[in-house]
């Protein structure tokens, strides 16, 4: 029999799929570069946090719960203004450019509110870390990294909600670009300021600090210029729509502060997990820590994946294509899979490569304390990891669709009802040990992407538009009307 005969089954599926509108291609042509942008700021925090456990323990304890808890707050306001990317993605697939400047300075007016915001909340810093129950070196660490990030927290406001311009467009590769000079910024502040090195001061802690500021900085100077580059203004009207419209802001007040909201109570859920494991003691924290940032590195170009599925579905819904949609969001589904795939075989049977960086300057028995748990740990998190594809990928077409309020809603009732609650009880009220705390956050990822997938199935999405409907238009010669003699 000829090698040249029909093509299996299998692989003529693969190749149809890769093909055509919504296919495994047209994904990873907005995702790719998305992916490489959540990598590199993976990659960003993976090593800022590599050079504070070098420089101590109390550092690295620190720096996670302090970030998450300055993120927590940013959140609020990153995720309503970011959410100007699922606007401008159905603007742009209805053909509608005109509105684009308009919504995108709307989100800018909110990210200066949130500038101000994360000023306010600097002096209460000390009082919530002190509530959290930490005491000593860990707090003056905890204190000083959130104030910094605080005071510098209007640039990467700004920058998220510049992006939504080029990820709405689905035009990615500048988000990648801008990420990667930022990641480089950070890197190479974080080694000069945290060491001290080339006659800096040795600041540790603050000097991490320092550095996400200025690369948040980076970013916002980046994506402004790119914004009124001459062809943006002429077709978007990215300099002349800027006058504040209300009922527009309104609007996408109404549509992206659930996603803020959301995101919110996401990162506030695992920073409160975080806060109460930091009564188990240093060694306890530095490994959910380390096993976290760990867990980043397959979780971030994940989100990639998960905004490329919110702009294609915008974008899909914008033309009234809702087939295109739905495949394109089980292209990125498959697309995920096999790449978590790789990387829970890696948390199962390799653990050690990905430990190693975290503690090679702790002592012999710190090291396989915190090594062993770490071990334990990364069982848990390819456990759920399975289920955080759904979770990523199905609300990311929800959310492309409209549906924020439906995730706000799953997300604050899980968060609270299967995280917080029980890791509270396990830890505080029956004195148990760190596992049973991560046995509630593998169950609260898990329901979240199982809630997730049963509400895309349902099928409400479809229906759903965050623009307004396009008016008809009329013809400007009507005919004649007979009128009576």
């Amino acid at each position: 029999m000829s090698n040249r005969h029909h093509s299996t089954p299998v692989f003529h599926r693969i190749r149809s799929r890769w093909q055509g509108e919504g296919g495994y291609r047209e994904v990873l042509n907005i995702a790719l570069p998305l992916i490489l942008s959540t990598s590199a700021w993976s990659i960003q925090h993976f090593v800022d946090r590599m050079f504070l456990s070098w420089f101590s323990p109390e550092a690295i304890a620190a720096s996670m719960p302090a970030g998450l808890l300055n993120y927590t707050f940013m959140c609020l306001f990153m995720g309503t203004a970011g959410y100007v990317s699922t606007f401008i993605a159905q603007y742009y697939g209805a053909g509608r450019d005109e509105m684009i400047g308009k919504v995108l300075f709307q989100a800018f007016y909110i990210t200066l509110v949130g500038g101000v915001f994360m000023l306010l909340i600097i002096p209460i810093a000390p009082h919530l870390f002190r509530l959290a129950g930490h005491r000593g070196l860990v707090l003056s660490y905890e204190v000083t990294y959130f104030q910094i990030l605080c005071a510098g927290s209007f640039p990467p406001l700004a920058a998220a909600a510049l992006s939504g311009f080029y990820n709405g467009l689905g035009r990615t590769r500048p988000v990648m670009w801008v990420t990667i000079g930022a990641t480089l910024v950070n890197i190479g502040l974080d080694y000069l300021l945290i060491f001290g090195k080339c006659g800096l001061p040795r600041w540790g802690v603050k000097g991490a600090a320092l550095a996400t500021v200025a690369s948040g900085i980076f970013s916002f100077i980046c994506y402004a210029i790119m914004v009124l580059l001459p062809q943006n203004v002429r077709r978007f009207k990215t300099r002349s729509r800027w006058q504040f419209q209300p009922a527009l802001c309104r609007r996408l007040i109404h549509y992206g502060l659930p996603t803020g909201i959301q995101y919110f109570l996401d990162i506030a859920g695992f920073t409160t997990f975080l806060l109460l494991v930091g009564r188990l003691g240093t060694n306890a924290l530095a490994a959910t820590n380390i096993t976290f940032n760990i867990n980043n590195l397959a979780f971030m170009p994940m989100i990639g994946f998960g905004i490329a599925v919110s702009i294609l579905t915008g974008q899909n819904l914008g033309r009234e294509r809702v087939d295109l949609a739905e495949r394109a969001t089980y292209s990125a589904l498959h697309l995920t899979s096999f790449y978590m795939g790789i990387m829970i075989t890696l948390y199962l049977l390799l653990p050690e490569i990905f430990i190693k960086p975290f503690i090679v300057q702790t002592t012999g028995t710190e090291y396989r304390s915190i090594s062993q748990m770490v071990i334990i740990l990364l069982r848990f998190v390819a456990f759920y990891s399975i289920f955080d594809i759904f979770n990523l990928i199905f609300s990311g077409a929800l959310k492309g669709a409209g549906d924020t309020r439906f995730v706000m809603v799953v997300l604050s009732f899980l968060s609270m009802t299967v995280l917080i609650f029980p890791s509270y009880l396990a830890l505080v009220v029956f004195q148990k040990n760190l596992f049973y705390a991560w046995g509630s956050a593998t169950i609260y990822i898990s329901a979240l992407g199982l809630v997730f997938y049963l509400r895309f199935l349902q099928g409400k999405w479809k229906a759903m538009r965050v623009i307004e409907p396009t008016a008809p238009i009329l013809p400007t010669n009507f005919p004649a009307i007979p009128t009576p003699d």
